[in-house]
């Protein structure tokens, strides 16, 4: 087994780990609900399943690097960064939607090469590291390849966002809404459950208009890997562009034109 595999197999059981150990504050009535600084929700079960993650990487790899969204970052002297987010779709998660999920992502040298989106309130799990394919497992069934649809037309298309108000600018709306008239139906199935989607061909677009680094470092590979494509609305395979664009890679270039004049106004 290779080094990558070996991480890959280790970044899929620590985020399994780390996404059921949130289940134990899902839909639990006295899960309190706090607001950081940008507005944006967290709860106790996010600081916990990233300390999670971030101890057992640390155990295993005590010179890589470590970004997470609640716990801040430590710098690599290897070259590897973990970049981790613990639960995607809080909001979700704390309303007891089960359409959140644990996201980790590894580095070498800047390029994203390993990703992982366990969702656990639905027993699935998409991963993928670079050269060794992406891999889709629903609960205890064994995993079988990753791959985008075949879709390629827009008018046979599923586009998917996280939520349209997050467009706030006039001209970023219109764009999703042009898009979604080309397209057979949009839906609001957001955060990493709609990346999953796009990865394993039950679904053909996301588009998300604000993202950060932790939210894309993963889909990078899985995408990849999957056959499909991710970047950001100028185009650019990168995770901290701030916003996202995934595909099953056919028409990845039409929808980038349709937001890539945008971007400056979000």
């Amino acid at each position: 087994m290779s080094d990558l595999a070996s991480r890959l197999d280790f970044a899929v059981r620590i985020a399994r780990e780390a996404g059921d150990h949130t289940l134990r504050y899902f839909r639990r009535p006295d899960l309190e609900v706090e607001s950081k600084a940008d507005l944006s929700p967290v709860t106790r079960a996010d600081r916990e399943a990233e300390t999670l993650l971030t101890d057992r990487i640390r155990a295993a790899f005590p010179m890589d690097g470590i970004l997470g969204e609640e716990l801040g970052e430590t710098p690599s002297k290897n070259g590897y960064r973990w970049i981790l987010d613990p639960i995607d779709g809080t909001r979700s998660f704390a309303r007891g939607i089960p359409l959140f999920g644990t996201l980790v992502a590894m580095e070498a040298n800047g390029e994203s090469v390993i990703g992982v989106i366990h969702l656990p309130a639905c027993r699935e799990t998409v991963y993928a590291a670079k050269g060794e394919g992406a891999w889709w497992q629903v609960e205890s069934a064994a995993p079988i390849p990753a791959r985008v649809s075949l879709v390629s037309a827009l008018v046979n298309a599923t586009l998917l966002s996280t939520a349209p108000e997050g467009f706030a600018k006039p001209n970023a709306l219109n764009a999703l809404r042009n898009l979604e008239v080309e397209c057979t139906q949009l839906r609001t199935w957001g955060d990493c459950y709609g990346y999953a989607l796009v990865a394993t061909g039950r679904a053909d677009i996301m588009v998300d208009p604000k993202m950060a680094i932790w939210d894309a470092a993963a889909l990078i590979p899985i995408l990849q890997e999957a056959g499909g494509r991710f970047t950001d609305w100028n185009g650019r395979t990168r995770a901290d562009g701030g916003n996202g664009i995934a595909t099953n890679g056919i028409f990845h270039d039409a929808v980038v034109e349709r937001f890539r004049f945008t971007s400056a106004s979000l």
